[in-house]
């Protein structure tokens, strides 16, 4: 038993790439984690196929985007509905889509998560659920019998659409029905004569044949003649004959490794959080897997909370601070089943689609309108409601390179740690006695206070013109920037000391502690 009674601060119910993600964020911020999970070990199922350049993104931010990169493959091209994007000219150092399994995905966030700590129960299944004012009390099911509950601080459910925790708690998971079924499944394709097929529409729906590996296909099927029991068990047979139904043959489908169903329901929870439990990836909101955005969600899902989440655990700032998690996720979530209705909209049979899609196509040689939506897919142009008027606050921050006083780094290697940074680029001198490092000074316990120059002029910020390069920066453990100024030589204290206690909790006194930030030869 832990301390005060608990076994742990967090349990995470899921450990998908959600859950993994938040049990690495929070264990990087020393917060103790279990993740428990109903199955008895990973299926091998990868539903998801790919990562944008915002997870890339986040991946680097915590240094471990290599891992990612050696196991899968960039592609340059994106597609809203199967018609195609080019990615190429995003603003970031990883425009590009990564091709790779959610299984290869989970793999390596369980490898990284077992060396910050992470222990992952199996064959828990979540049966109970009751807080208080100290903790919450999480009942398992495991194969002996039920086993004693868990106690913890917070519960956190990233168990996935049909979500326990979720439904033990009460919120409401509104939206719209499937109105179709798809089946996915990973095959051998001796006689596909193509190297791959893409969205092939057909008289009553269409499919996809993807190879992620040599000799092995992923075979996606979309019929909207009808629309399955989600209880009904899907099998090899079915996908045959659902491809020979839109195809006219199999071309010789063998060797299933996995056969699964979805559909085009949309749903979203009505809040992310109720008390000490909060939502997070499928449990906060479901939809069809267009744009390949899923996975993605709930991955930053997951770094939007972790860091707030360790703040209240650590008693750095007070719980409302999670009341923002449900904030700025929930649009995010919003946003996302708004464009997936419109791309199932796109991919229906009929004349009238097809007239659609050509006049849809007509439209993305447009460079603004295929910067609008590669931004939207891509989640790069978020800009949570953080208050400020300078065009960065709220936005992700733009990885620039940076020269310190130890070396030549980039902004995303300051994030390593997932602690805040304020960056101080105006080329001053007095990190801590005077300007903003004497501002941040009753913060130097959870605050790294960086001085360094930047050679650009100008940043380049996703859905909005070139801006000049700040003055000053306070970034979020995420990447958002919580408050900005530019290059005048008194930046307004007051503000960035608000932003601090809003997003850092309430000064502290103390000597200022400048955090030594360490260059790329120390990692």
């Amino acid at each position: 038993m832990g301390h005060e009674g608990r076994d742990t601060d967090v349990v995470i119910a899921g450990a998908g790439p959600t859950g993994l993600m938040l049990a690495c964020e929070l264990r990087l911020a020393g917060v103790e984690v279990t993740v428990v999970d109903r199955l008895a070990r990973r299926t091998g199922e990868s539903r998801a196929g790919g990562m944008h350049c915002r997870t890339l993104e986040v991946l680097d931010q915590r240094g471990v985007l290599d891992r990612f990169l050696a196991a899968g493959e960039l592609t340059p091209v994106g597609h809203f509905s199967g018609l195609m994007l080019d990615f190429d000219g995003l603003e970031s150092r990883h425009p590009l889509p990564l091709m790779i399994l959610q299984s290869t995905v989970e793999r390596l966030l369980e490898e990284w998560a077992a060396e910050l700590g992470v222990r992952v129960r199996w064959s828990a299944e979540v049966t109970g659920v009751q807080q208080d004012g100290d903790g919450v009390s999480v009942g398992l099911r495991t194969p002996e019998a039920a086993s004693e509950p868990l106690r913890a601080r917070y519960l956190v459910g990233c168990d996935g659409g049909r979500s326990a925790v979720r439904k033990l708690v009460g919120i409401a998971f509104p939206g719209t029905p499937a109105t179709m079924t798809a089946m996915i499944g990973d095959v051998e394709l001796p006689g596909l004569p193509e190297e791959y097929v893409w969205a092939r529409r057909c008289a009553t729906g269409e499919y996809s044949a993807i190879s992620f590996e040599p000799g092995w296909y992923r075979v996606i099927t979309s019929d909207y003649d009808r629309v399955a029991d989600r209880d009904e068990p899907a099998t090899f047979e079915q996908l045959r004959q659902s491809l020979i139904k839109l195809a006219g043959t199999d071309y010789g489908m063998r060797n299933p490794r996995w056969i699964s169903r979805f559909g085009d329901a949309a749903r979203q929870a009505a809040r992310y959080r109720s008390g000490r439990v909060l939502l997070a990836g499928d449990a906060a909101h479901i939809h069809f897997p267009a744009g390949g955005q899923g996975l993605n969600t709930g991955v930053q899902d997951a770094v939007n909370l972790g860091w707030k989440l360790a703040a209240v655990v650590h008693g750095r700032a007070p719980e409302t601070l999670l009341d923002t998690y449900h904030a700025e996720r929930h649009p995010v979530g919003e946003r996302v089943l708004q464009n997936t209705r419109a791309q199932a909209a796109l991919t229906r049979p009929g004349a009238q689609t097809d007239a659609l899609r050509e006049v849809f196509a007509s439209l993305l040689v447009y460079d603004d309108v295929n910067r609008r939506l590669r931004d939207m897919l891509t989640a790069l142009d978020i800009r949570y409601p953080v208050g400020g008027r300078h065009p960065l606050a709220g936005r992700r921050v733009p990885d620039a390179g940076l020269k310190t006083p130890d070396g030549a780094t980039r902004v995303y290697e300051l994030l390593h740690a997932a602690r805040p940074v304020l960056l101080d680029l105006r080329g001053t001198t007095g990190l801590g006695t005077t300007g903003l490092g004497a501002a941040a000074r009753e913060w130097a316990d959870r605050v790294d206070v960086v001085e360094a120059r930047c050679e650009d002029a100008y940043w380049a910020v996703p859905s909005h013109d070139e801006i000049p390069a700040p003055g000053a920066l306070l970034i979020r453990p995420d990447g958002h920037v919580a408050w900005a100024a530019g290059t005048e030589t008194v930046p307004d204290t007051a503000a960035l000391r608000t932003a601090l206690t809003t997003w850092c909790g309430p000064p502290r006194p103390g000597p200022h502690r400048p955090t030594a930030i360490p260059g790329p030869a120390d990692g």
